[in-house]
């Protein structure tokens, strides 16, 4: 299985994180506009990546009649959940710029806390189930 899109998505996803939290130390009330933009557009990149997961890469692994890769798919699966869900909820919190302005702390706390796991689930797809899968 070709898995070089998911890949590439995971750069794309990484680097608007990395752009956010500039954007975040220079000043939340003072760029709430682009911060707010930024979050609408990494949760595009974000909202596709994991609809092609769910519809073709966990199932394409669980039907491949590989024992392992099909129960790193499931367990994989069944964490992304609640990582997405987290973030979907904060995606749709944050993603104005009166919002961000009128609570700029509770949103640093809220992305450190949310994007931490995001990051590090990527990361950790990157380290162990994207080779698992490659080596296949």
């Amino acid at each position: 299985m070709n898995i070089d899109k998911f890949k590439h998505q995971h750069i794309d996803i990484l680097s608007a994180i990395a752009d956010l939290r500039k954007l975040v130390q220079s000043g939340i009330t003072d760029h709430a506009d682009d911060i707010a933009q930024r979050i609408i557009a990494m949760s595009g990149i974000i909202k596709l990546h994991l609809a092609v997961e769910d519809r073709v890469l966990y199932p394409t692994l669980e039907a491949s009649g590989n024992k392992r890769l099909a129960g790193m798919s499931q367990q994989y699966h069944r964490e992304m959940d609640g990582i997405a869900g987290s973030y979907l909820g904060f995606a749709a919190k944050w993603n104005t710029p009166r919002q961000l302005a009128a609570e700029p702390e509770s949103f640093r706390t809220e992305a450190n806390q949310v994007l931490k796991a995001l990051y590090e689930r990527m990361q950790r797809e990157d380290r162990e189930f994207y080779p698992a899968i490659e080596a296949v």
